[in-house]
């Protein structure tokens, strides 16, 4: 089959977020498909400046065309517009110029795709909140599956996502919670419908790659057997050939340490995590915060914060490995890849009570804590620092989660059933 993804910016350095998830599902169906992406020139998703070449490009085995953009986004005007509509009555006319204004404003994308759409067989639009899906999918409604990667926020009670919601021949929502969501807001028509998420990739697991206090038993043993850390670990030392240690060397963590990964924002829950963290620590607590990623706020001067920026895949997954829990601060998720990466290395999560999904994960995979407010994410951060065995068992409870839900064949088999829904149409 010829495939074409919609997303509003693709590149192998976007880690997280719907463009991250949008790379790994095409270049899984590159191995047997014809695949092509359709994308701005996008780089950043704040100011959406052309910054990439138009034109194709090849990454990672997947066909990139991508279109420049009309015209930059004010985000200060932006946001001003948006408490505007967000509490007046307005026209849909109104909530076109919202769109347009939040960007990327792509007219040579939506063009392009009018003119070509025949030459695929299906379409897959990534995040409905954007231009490229909203505009795109009117293009060839009877073809095309949307994966909305949506939470209940402002913008999506605007009229035009109720028109656009009933377009799609087909809709593959991450998480059953998602799909409650949508389903119960707006008037979906698709004829076929699948709670699908994101594949991951669950590491091999060996003795000697048990990082500080990590007791994830060997696949194929029962968490009973998980045997207790070394010495070395439990006094905030550890072999050098244990897991993440490589990680833990290049950015001078020197103890056991809290992660997080994404980019570092307030709209990502990072503000209050620091402020948070900041009460752990003066509380007693002696973790490490880590965070990697994009930093689009600054972070304070202390001893107890460590900024490892933007790694590779690599690095990321030394990062998961190494650490000794994994914080999921943002209150607005439709998945949380971060959270199914932690499990899949069999690190546990602590997470925001705040967003319905990473709740449900916890309780479904009894490998993360949540927290609704200060006092318990002190609370709950001390338990998981303090306590190996109980990270023993979320690790091992984490990994069986993603390797019943998240394996890579379940994944491409439910997207592969979806796009044969769509050409028979």
């Amino acid at each position: 089959m010829k495939i074409a993804f919609v997303i509003q910016r693709y590149g192998s350095e976007i880690l997280g977020g719907s463009e991250y998830h949008c790379r790994l599902i095409a270049e899984r169906l590159a191995e047997r498909h014809d695949v092509e992406v359709l994308t701005t020139c996008a780089r950043d998703y704040i100011t959406w400046n052309n910054e990439y070449p138009e034109g194709t490009d090849r990454i990672r085995g997947v066909t990139v065309r991508r279109f420049a953009n009309a015209h930059p986004r004010d985000i200060e005007a932006f946001n001003r517009y948006s408490d505007w509509i967000f509490n007046h009555a307005h026209t849909r006319e109104d909530e076109l110029q919202w769109l347009e204004q939040q960007g990327p404003w792509c007219p040579a994308l939506i063009e392009h795709l009018a003119r070509h759409h025949r030459s695929f067989d299906a379409l897959i639009f990534f995040t409905y909140l954007y231009a490229p899906t909203v505009l795109g999918l009117s293009v060839a409604p009877q073809k095309s599956i949307l994966v909305p990667t949506a939470h209940d926020e402002p913008a999506i009670r605007l009229g035009i996502y109720s028109e656009m919601f009933s377009l799609p021949a087909a809709i593959a929502y991450n998480t059953e919670v998602e799909r409650r969501f949508l389903t119960s807001e707006f008037p979906i028509r698709a004829v076929a419908e699948e709670t699908v998420g994101c594949g991951v990739d669950l590491p091999q697991q060996s003795h000697d790659r048990r990082g500080p206090g990590k007791v994830a038993p060997p696949e194929g043993e029962t968490l009973a057997d998980a045997e207790a850390p070394p010495a070395e670990a439990v006094h905030g030392r550890w072999p050098a050939q244990s897991r993440g240690a490589a990680f833990r060397a290049r950015h001078k963590i020197h103890r056991p340490f809290a992660l997080y990964g994404g980019r570092i924002e307030k709209g990502k829950g990072c503000e209050e995590l620091v402020e948070y963290f900041s009460s752990y620590h003066d509380d007693g607590g002696d973790l490490t915060l880590a965070l990697m990623g994009v930093k689009l706020m600054p972070l304070p001067e202390e001893p107890w914060i460590r900024f490892a920026g933007l790694l590779s895949e690599r690095e990321r997954l030394q990062a998961l490995e190494a650490a000794t829990v994994v914080v999921v601060p943002s209150p607005f998720e439709s998945l949380s890849l971060l959270a199914l990466e932690a499990f899949a290395v069999g690190t546990p999560v602590l997470a925001n009570a705040r967003s319905e999904v990473l709740v449900d994960h916890c309780l479904r995979s009894n490998a993360g804590l949540f927290y609704a407010d200060r006092d318990e994410f002190v609370e709950c951060l001390k338990l998981l620092a303090a306590d190996e065995r109980l990270r023993a068992l979320m690790g091992g409870n984490g990994r069986a989660y993603v390797r019943d839900h998240y394996r890579w064949d379940l994944i491409m088999g439910k997207y592969e059933k979806m796009m044969g829904a769509v050409r028979q149409k």
